[in-house]
This record gives structure tokens, sequence and C-alpha cells, in this order.
């Protein structure tokens, strides 16, 4: 699907539009304002766009973002980025998350988190992120 908005063969609500990157209302915002974006060219994930591109995605959340504050008058902006359907990624085309967030919107803040069983499990998985680095 946005690789069809990217191309103007389907509709959204267009904020930002440059060369390499597209922003453009969410159809199901966690917030009103929340923006989605994403690079024209089709990457499924962070993993296969090139740094180049990245640069570009980020300057536009960044400019993004910037509007929320400005425009919005944001208190906040959450940034979510998604690779792979177990990771909760939807739609299988590179794009960031951009909410804004205000003091009492009633949306959640924070996410359930876990712990490692002592140090050694904790250095093991280290490790492990370090060996395929």
């Amino acid at each position: 699907m946005f690789c069809r908005i990217a191309a103007g063969a389907a509709a959204a609500a267009v904020v930002y539009e440059d060369d390499a990157t597209l922003a453009f209302l969410d159809s199901m915002p966690m917030i009103k304002g929340h923006v989605l974006v994403i690079p024209k060219a089709h990457y499924t994930d962070l993993g296969e766009a090139p740094a180049a591109v990245l640069g570009a995605v980020m300057q536009t959340v960044q400019r993004v973002m910037r509007a929320q504050r400005g425009g919005l008058k944001a208190d906040g902006v959450r940034l979510i980025q998604s690779n792979g359907a177990a990771a909760g990624q939807v739609v299988p085309h590179l794009h960031f998350h951009v909410i804004p967030r205000f003091d009492n919107d009633g949306a959640p803040r924070g996410w359930a988190h876990t712990e490692y069983a002592d140090d050694a499990e904790r250095d093991a998985v280290a490790e492990r992120i370090r060996t395929g680095l």
C-alpha cells in the first residue's frame, strides 16, 4: 500500500514530500496528528535500506517532529519503527511512526519489560549480539 501512496496511486493526507521521502497522516492514528514517514523507494525494513536513504528518512522524521511540536503544540513526540511481523510490522515497507504526545492524551506511555536472570545471562546475550556484528 505504501508504494501506491508514494507513487500517487492511492490517496493519503500528505504533510511533507521531497525527492526521497513522503510523510502522511496515519489512517488509524494512535493520537490525532500521528504521521508515517517512508522512503519513496521500496525497502521492506530498516535492514534493507542504504545509509543514504536512512539519512533522508531521519531528516524527514526530524522535520515532522519539529512541526508537531510547533504546529500541534505537542508536549513530546514518540518514534516507533518495527521490523518484521514478530516486532509488530504490519505493512512490509520501511516506515517510522512519528506520534505527537500530549501531557493528558490518555494513550499508553510505556511498555512491559523483562529482566535478565543475572549478569551472566546479560553478558551472554551481549556477546551473541557482538558476534552478529
